[in-house]
């Protein structure tokens, strides 16, 4: 039997959201961000951008957690993050 424990702050506990922003024509479909995403945020799509490759979309987005990791891993920089309390304040 295993207890798990449970913070005691719990109910102040916040997890963050964000948003995610691909730049289709900056793609080159190399999948690293549809592998290493660690909620399985994103997928490939079926269309080709204009290079060709199949772009990812976001099939999950209230799964994402804004750890930027497809941010840091993209080769050609086409896909951000931004948290989504950051830009309901941008937007105000």
């Amino acid at each position: 039997m295993q207890f798990w424990r449970k913070p005691l702050d719990l109910d102040k506990v916040k997890v963050p959201h964000g948003k995610v922003y691909i730049i289709n024509d900056r793609c080159k479909g190399c999948e690293f961000c549809v592998e290493y995403c660690p909620r399985d945020v994103l997928e490939l799509s079926t269309e080709f951008n204009i290079k060709g490759y199949h772009p990812p979309y976001v099939k999950n987005e209230e799964d994402c957690v804004n750890c930027d990791l497809c941010e840091r891993i993209c080769p050609e920089f086409a896909i951000y993050c931004i948290n989504r309390e950051e830009l309901v304040q941008i937007d105000m």
